[in-house]
C-alpha cells in the first residue's frame, strides 16, 4: 500500500527541466563577504602595513616649482613701420601652448642637460632594503660628514658620500651601460665594467683616457673600497625623459602665466634643473628677438652702399642740369609741391624696402605683404595726381623740380637707412624678450611631493580591501557549487533532506592520526548527537522508512558525483542513527579503492568486502560489531585488490548480498564517486534503492546532471537526494531550518 507520504517523496518520473540560471543577490553576496571576513580583513591589514613600509622606507621626490610669464606684445624695432597704423603686426602673437612646447624642446633642455652634466648618472651602492634609509637618517642627522662603514661592509656607502665627475665619455657600445668606481686611498680609484674588468686607474683632478674612456674625477669623497655606479646616458633619452617629468601648464585661459614643476629625489638637483631650464629658455627667447634685429641690421646695412651710390648719382645730374640751364634752386611757388612729391616717393621707398625685406620671410599672398602692396598702390596713386601738376611746368622747371626731388628723396632715404642701422645696433645689443621669470625655481624641503602619507596609506588600504573583495567574489562565481536545494530538484531529484554543517563533524574528520588508531571511532551520532546534522539523519531516516515500502529489497546503495562530498560522513552516521532505532542494520564499504568507513568506525581496513568476495575468509571473519549499538555489523573495504571493479561484477558478489539482505532490516552501501570509477553503476543493479550526496557549494548542477545521467544509463535509478554540508546564507538559500532541541536538563550544545 502508498500513503500520501510515499507520493510526496516519490514524484512520478519527469524531464528535467532547464537549469536555472544565477540571480544577483545581494543579500547572499553580502553574506558571503560575511564568511570571508578574516581572509579580507588579513588581506587588508597586509596592505595597510605594506603602505605604510612604503611611506618608511622609499625615497621622497621633492618638487621644484617655477612661475614663467610670457607678455603678449612683441618688440618693435625702428624703421619698419613707418606709417604706424598702416599695416598690420609683423609678427603673430605665440599662445601659451606654443611657449609651453618651447620651454620643454630640445634646445632648451640641452643647453641644462650640458649645463648640470645630466647625461653622467652617479649611484652610490647602498646596502640592500636598509642602506638608503641608513644613509637618509645619517645625513639628516651630521649632514656634510662621512659615515663610517657599519659592521665593516666598506663595499657599501652609509652616508655622506660624494662623487663629482667633470668629464666622462665613453664608447658608443658603453653608453648606458652602468660601470663601477670604487675608491681607493689617497684619492685614487679604479674604474670596471659589469663583469669586473678593469678599464682605467686615476687619480682625483686629473684625466684619465684608457680603452676609449675619458674621465675627469672633480670631487670623491668616500670610504676605501666603496663603490659607485656611474653611467653615461643617452642624452635624447635624458631629454625625452625630462619633457615627460617637466609638468607645464598656463595658469588660467589665455594668461600668459605658464607654471612650472619637476619632482626628483634631490632637492637641489630638482630646483637647479627647474633653474637652468626657465633661464635658457628666457635666455633664447631674448635671442630669438636679438637675431631679429640683427637680421634687419643685415638687410638696412647691405642696402646702405646702393643708395649712397644713388645719391651721388642724383646729386651730380642735378649739379650738371643747374650749371647748363644756369638756374639755381625751385621757385618758391613749386616748393610745396616739391615737399608733398618728395614724401610720396620717400613713403614708396620705404615701404619698398619692407616689401624686400618680408619677401624673405613671407610668401606674397601673406596678409602683411600684401598691405604693403595696397599702400604702396595709394602712394603711386596721389604720386600720379602731382605728377598731372608738374607735367603743367616750363621744361626748365620741371627737370629742375624732378632733379631735385629725385636728390631729396635719396638723400631722406639714406638718413633713414644711417638711423635705422643706429637703432638696430643698439637694439640686437640691449634685445628683451617677452618672456620672464616670476617666480624662481624653489623647493618644499619640508613636504616631500612623493610619497604623501595619508593618501598612500589609505589608498593602499582601500586598494587592499576592494582586492580581497574582488578575490572572494571572483573565487565564488568561479566556484558556483549548488546552495539552494531547488537547483537539485530542477534535475528531477527530489531533496531528501539538507544536511547542515557541523563543526564537531568536521573536527571528527580531521582528527589528529593517533586518534585513528583501532577501536578509536569517529561517529558523530556517538559522540554528538544532539548535534544539528543528526538531526537531519533522523529525518533522513524517517523519510527512508517510508520510501523502502515499495523497493524491490532492503539494500540502500549511498553515491556522489565526486570526491570530499561526506559521503562516508552520511553512510557511517546514518547506519547508526537507523541502528539506534532499532533495526538491524549492515553497513558495508564498496569502496575497494579508497574507502575511508574503518576509520570511522575504528576497525583495521583488511579482512573485509575484497577478501569476502574473492573466497579468503569467511562470512563470520568478515562482519564484525560496532561498538556503541548491538544491531549494527560493518563489512570493511579489505585490502585494496587490483581489480576492484572485475571482483564487483564477479558472481560472488551478488550472492553474498542476496545472502545477507534477509539477515538485516537494512544494508546500507557505501561506494565510489560515478564520475570517477564505474564501480557505482556496477553495484547500482543488485539495490533497491540509490541516493546521491550532493555538497553544498562543491557539486556544479552539471556535475550532478552528469552523474545522474550515467548511472540511468547503466539502468540504476536515482531515487533522490541528500543535501549535505549545508551552510547558512542569505535569504532562502537553503530551505530546510534546523533548531537544536534538548532536554531541559542539559540545555547546553555539546559540539
Amino acid at each position: 500500500m502508498s500513503s500520501p507520504l510515499i507520493t510526496r517523496m516519490e514524484p512520478p518520473p519527469q524531464a528535467p527541466q532547464a537549469m536555472r540560471e544565477d540571480d544577483i543577490d545581494l543579500p547572499s553576496l553580502v553574506t558571503t563577504l560575511g564568511e570571508n571576513k578574516r581572509l579580507i580583513l588579513f588581506g587588508t591589514a597586509l596592505f595597510l602595513l605594506a603602505s605604510v613600509a612604503y611611506v618608511l622606507l622609499a625615497t621622497p621626490k621633492y618638487e621644484a616649482n617655477a612661475v614663467v610669464q610670457v607678455e603678449s606684445r612683441l618688440p618693435t624695432f625702428p624703421g619698419l613701420s613707418a606709417r604706424a597704423g598702416m599695416q598690420p603686426p609683423m609678427a603673430e602673437e605665440a599662445p601659451a601652448t606654443t611657449e609651453i612646447q618651447l620651454l620643454t624642446s630640445r634646445r632648451v633642455l640641452g643647453e641644462a642637460l650640458r649645463n648640470l652634466r645630466l647625461d653622467i648618472e652617479v649611484q652610490p651602492l647602498r646596502f640592500p632594503l636598509v642602506g638608503d634609509i641608513v644613509a637618509r637618517q645619517f645625513q639628516k642627522l651630521q649632514p656634510g660628514t662621512l659615515s663610517e662603514p657599519w659592521l665593516g661592509l666598506n663595499r657599501y656607502g652609509w652616508g655622506g658620500e660624494r662623487l663629482d665627475i667633470a668629464q666622462f665619455e665613453v664608447p658608443a657600445n658603453l653608453v648606458d651601460v652602468p660601470l663601477q668606481l670604487t675608491a681607493r686611498e689617497r684619492g685614487q680609484y679604479t674604474l670596471s665594467d659589469g663583469n669586473g674588468n678593469l678599464l682605467a686607474k686615476g687619480r682625483v683632478g686629473e684625466v684619465v683616457a684608457a680603452q676609449g674612456v675619458k674621465l675627469l674625477v672633480r670631487t670623491l669623497e668616500a670610504n676605501p673600497g666603496m663603490r659607485f655606479e656611474i653611467k653615461r646616458m643617452n642624452t635624447i633619452a635624458i631629454m625625452d625623459t625630462l619633457r615627460k617629468e617637466i609638468s607645464a601648464t598656463e595658469q588660467g585661459r589665455s594668461s600668459g602665466v605658464i607654471a612650472l614643476s619637476y619632482a626628483n629625489t634631490d632637492p637641489v638637483l630638482a630646483r637647479e634643473v627647474l633653474d637652468q631650464v626657465t633661464q635658457a629658455y628666457v635666455r633664447q627667447n631674448v635671442a630669438r628677438n636679438s637675431a631679429e634685429a640683427a637680421k634687419r641690421l643685415t638687410f638696412v646695412t647691405e642696402q646702405l652702399p646702393n643708395v649712397r651710390r644713388e645719391l651721388a648719382k642724383a646729386q651730380a645730374a642735378l649739379k650738371n642740369f643747374q650749371s647748363r640751364t644756369q638756374t639755381m634752386d625751385v621757385g618758391l611757388q613749386n616748393k610745396a609741391l616739391l615737399d608733398q612729391t618728395i614724401a610720396l616717393d620717400t613713403g614708396i621707398q620705404q615701404l619698398r624696402m619692407q616689401m624686400t625685406e618680408l619677401a624673405s620671410r613671407y610668401t606674397p599672398q601673406h596678409p602683411a605683404y600684401k598691405a604693403l602692396q595696397q599702400q604702396i598702390g595709394q602712394f603711386q596713386s596721389e604720386k600720379g595726381a602731382l605728377q598731372g601738376r608738374i607735367r603743367q611746368l616750363p621744361d626748365t622747371q620741371e627737370g629742375l623740380f624732378r632733379l631735385s626731388r629725385d636728390v631729396e628723396v635719396t638723400n631722406q632715404t639714406y638718413a633713414n637707412l644711417l638711423d635705422q642701422a643706429q637703432q638696430l645696433n643698439i637694439a640686437r645689443a640691449s634685445a628683451v624678450g617677452n618672456a620672464r621669470v616670476i617666480d624662481p625655481s624653489a623647493v618644499n624641503l619640508g613636504s616631500p611631493a612623493w610619497p604623501k602619507p595619508i593618501p598612500v596609506i589609505a589608498g593602499g588600504t582601500a586598494l587592499g580591501a576592494l582586492l580581497m573583495v574582488a578575490i572572494v567574489l571572483l573565487r565564488q562565481m568561479f566556484k558556483r557549487g549548488v546552495e539552494d536545494p531547488v537547483d537539485i530538484e530542477l534535475l528531477g531529484l527530489p531533496v531528501y533532506a539538507s544536511i547542515p554543517f557541523s563543526e564537531k563533524g568536521r573536527e571528527l574528520a580531521v582528527h589528529p592520526r593517533h586518534f585513528r588508531r583501532e577501536g578509536r571511532q569517529r561517529l558523530l551520532a556517538l559522540s554528538a548527537p544532539t548535534d544539528l546534522a543528526m538531526e537531519a539523519l533522523r529525518t533522513l531516516r524517517t523519510s527512508l522508512h517510508f520510501a523502502r515500502l515499495e523497493t524491490r529489497n532492503n539494500l540502500l546503495m549511498i553515491a556522489a558525483p565526486s570526491p570530499g562530498v561526506g559521503k562516508t560522513f552520511v553512510c557511517a552516521n546514518l547506519a547508526v542513527t537507523i541502528a539506534q532505532a532499532g533495526q538491524r542494520v549492515l553497513l558495508i564499504d564498496a569502496d575497494m579503492r579508497r574507502g575511508t568507513l574503518h576509520d570511522a568506525i575504528g576497525v583495521k581496513a583488511e579482512g573485509g568486502l575484497s577478501e569476502l568476495i574473492s573466497g579468503r575468509i569467511g562470512l563470520d571473519e568478515a562482519l564484525r560489531r560496532v561498538s556503541g549499538t548491538d544491531s549494527l555489523a560493518f563489512i570493511s573495504r579489505g585490502a585494496v585488490p587490483p581489480n576492484p571493479s572485475e571482483l564487483l561484477m564477479n558472481a560472488n558478489f551478488a550472492t553474498l548480498l542476496h545472502k545477507l539482505a534477509p539477515c538485516y532490516d537494512i544494508v546500507v552501501i557505501d561506494t565510489p564517486p560515478v564520475l570517477a570509477v564505474t564501480d557505482a553503476a556496477v553495484i547500482g543493479h543488485q539495490v533497491g534503492t540509490c541516493l546521491m550526496v550532493v555538497r553544498w557549494g562543491l557539486n556544479q548542477q552539471r556535475e550532478i546532471a552528469l552523474a545522474k545521467q550515467r548511472l540511468e544509463q547503466n539502468g540504476v535509478q536515482v531515487k533522490g537526494a541528500i543535501f549535505n554540508g549545508v551552510q547558512k546564507r542569505g535569504a532562502g538559500q537553503y530551505a530546510y531550518s534546523y533548531y537544536e532541541y534538548l532536554p531541559a536538563r542539559n540545555p547546553s550544545p555539546t559540539h
